[in-house]
């Protein structure tokens, strides 16, 4: 039996599954990074193959200058298929000595880049040529082929496939162009690929076919081109990946009816399970997908309404752990076989999972509905070999997350026939519904300091400041310190920078402390020449991360040391008017801040040439004109 509070918000499979769409937006940015190269610095030679013009090129094209590169490693074939080439330069550049499959920086060759395009006439040039390698794998591992998929180029597939084209080579996460173009709803290319002898059931990383891609995604016509398949093979509706996941646990979880409704018509398991022990009803319930549920329990009866998953959660739990739909919850209540107060094997009822989110409204409803607050959850606790139980009521679970106004809402709830309701330090009289439970002020003085500070953080901060750690996109580094990294990234469909910190648990207090004072200074701030705080995730110091706006131009430092770009004079004193514009405002806040670590890692240029004052982990309200600091400044 697996641990309720240590289930992960995420699978396995969502997690790789997570990295790898993060993989192939990465490569789009670095495709379309490449595609719009700059070319104010490019020499004569490389501007004319820009502009295609043969003759000139002929003129003064010599055995030296041939291999010309860009910064950006491109050479003259990148820079003329760029442009929408002719044969005649094609040609010309090649028989030269210019090297066919040599890489850009981001790793693509001019058949990648042209591929992209669509431009189906340069890569018909390109094709014409011996030492054109038409499975050549590019950045993460993707072959021409991989990119015809992913666009939705029908012909320029159909044109790859006849040179050669390997239809079912996988690429870094062992996707097949079959996988991408299921993904990405590349409805002919499938057909194509299908017709072309591409196999259906082929595995990609983590076990996900074809199949669960379009399911997951929601395209109907690949999934019907899918299992339809052809005379010679279709695709398994029952088809299992690395956790057991079926293809319409995916439907499922992501709310796609119609492709619900031709699985089902096609023999899929309804109440088959994972190997978390969930069954499709679950991922809808924790994924709060309304209809979806609905038409599961009309369509294919009651039996996973009573089921349990390996961390003891029915469906009615897994509404009640999501919390986002209580139009989901009052329906599961209303089907005969579900029991408000079902306890999971470790005991825990619907009523725990709500509190132990945070879910004040699903708790008040429940409440409505006659939960009892009073049942017990055992949950195991280990300290120094010695194995103790410990029994823990919902208002425990939501005490301990630091969810006080459910707390309150549980100390004076009173039932409809009650004259009064029985806070938690009194025994019960007869009539009421409470068990003592231990005094909170007990239960604070046990706590570390540092879960104090995060408690404290959870309650002062604006709700749409704290985030999910589910919501964030990752992509690459772009820094890094004793407090963990720095990435770019996307929330809520923007690009944003992601700090990182490292910790695992409470008890790291240097970490805890500089995260809750970081965060707490940066909701404070609202100025042009000071970083924009998104928000940050405060669940658990192993999700600790704050998020801020993407500064472009990256830092001072970067761009002197690392980059070696000389500032001029005028940009330099846009600099410094921007920085002490920013420290004169954080000085003059009705509550003053001290940076304290002002230095070139810390001060970020936008793509206008403006300064902008980031980093407060060594920060500090000023609270008096005597405060000490440390000696050790930052």
């Amino acid at each position: 039996m697996g641990n309720y509070k240590s289930r992960p918000t995420v699978s396995c499979a969502d997690e790789l599954k997570k990295k790898i769409s993060e993989s192939y937006s990465i490569f789009r940015s670095r495709v379309i990074e490449d595609l719009r190269p700059r070319d104010s610095d490019w020499s004569e030679l490389q501007q004319l193959c820009a502009k295609c013009d043969v003759s000139k090129v002929k003129e003064i094209l010599t055995d030296e200058n041939v291999l010309e590169n860009t910064d950006g490693n491109f050479t003259l074939l990148h820079i003329a298929c760029l442009s929408g080439t002719s044969r005649s330069l094609v040609d010309l550049l090649i028989k030269k000595g210019v090297p066919p499959c040599a890489l850009t920086k981001n790793q693509f060759a001019a058949i990648h880049l042209a591929t992209y395009k669509g431009d189906i006439e340069c890569v018909q040039y390109l094709l014409e040529h011996d030492n054109v390698d038409v499975n050549l794998p590019g950045n993460s591992g993707i072959t021409p082929l991989h990119i015809a998929a992913m666009c939705g180029h029908s012909e320029i597939t159909s044109l790859l496939l006849e040179n050669g084209g390997l239809i079912n080579k996988g690429d870094a996460v062992k996707f097949s162009p079959l996988h991408l173009a299921s993904n990405f709803g590349q409805d002919k290319v499938v057909e194509l690929l299908i017709s072309c002898g591409a196999d259906i059931n082929i595995s990609g990383g983590v076990g996900d076919r074809p199949l669960h891609l379009a399911c997951s995604k929601g395209h109907l016509n690949i999934t019907k081109l899918l299992i339809n398949g052809t005379s010679k093979q279709i695709a398994d509706v029952n088809v299992t990946d690395d956790e057991e996941h079926r293809p319409i646990h995916f439907c499922c979880k992501s709310g796609h009816l119609m492709v619900l409704h031709y699985l089902l018509e096609h023999q899929a398991e309804a109440h088959g399970e994972n190997i978390y022990g969930d069954t499709p009803l679950h991922l809808a319930c924790y994924n709060a997908k309304v209809e979806v549920v609905k038409q599961l329990v009309s369509l294919t009866g009651p039996d996973s309404l009573v089921k349990e998953n390996l961390f003891g959660e029915t469906p009615l739990h897994s509404a009640c752990t999501n919390g986002r739909s209580l139009e989901l919850i009052k329906f599961l209540l209303e089907q005969p076989v579900v029991n408000i107060n079902c306890q999971g094997k470790d005991g825990h009822t619907a009523l725990h999972s709500a509190c132990y989110h945070g879910h004040i409204r699903v708790v008040q409803f429940l409440l409505e509905w006659r939960a009892d607050m009073n049942l017990v959850a055992q949950i195991v606790d280990q300290k120094d070999g010695n194995e103790k139980i410990e029994e823990q009521t919902a208002l425990m679970w939501a005490y301990e997350q630091g969810h006080d106004s459910i707390v309150t809402l549980l100390k004076h709830h009173k039932l409809p026939q009650e004259e009064s309701a029985c806070g938690d330090y009194s025994q019960p009289g007869g009539e009421g519904s409470y068990v003592s439970v231990p005094s909170p002020l007990g239960k604070l003085k046990s706590m570390t300091r540092e879960k104090i500070d995060v408690l404290q953080l959870r309650a002062e901060l604006p709700r749409h400041f704290q985030l999910q750690l589910t919501d964030l996109t990752f992509q690459e580094p772009i820094g890094s310190g004793s407090f963990g990294k720095v990435y770019k990234g996307f929330y809520d469909g923007k690009i944003c920078a992601i700090k990182r910190y490292w910790g695992n648990s409470f008890g790291a207090k240097s970490d805890v402390d500089m995260f809750c004072r970081e965060v707490a200074i940066l909701s404070k701030l609202n100025s042009p020449y000071v970083i924009n705080f998104v928000g940050a995730t405060l669940d658990d110091p192993s999700q600790f991360a704050i998020v801020t706006q993407y500064v472009s131009g990256g830092s001072i430092f970067s761009i002197i040391h690392e980059h070696k770009r000389l500032i001029d004079l005028q940009s330099k004193l846009t600099i410094a008017s921007d920085v002490a514009k920013g420290m004169m405002y954080l000085h003059n806040l009705p509550q003053p801040i001290i940076h304290r670590d002002l230095n070139s890692h810390n001060i970020l240029l936008d793509e206008d040439g403006h300064a902008l004052v980031a980093d407060f982990g060594e920060s500090r309200f000023l609270r008096s004109t005597e405060d000490n600091m440390t000696k050790q400044p930052g």
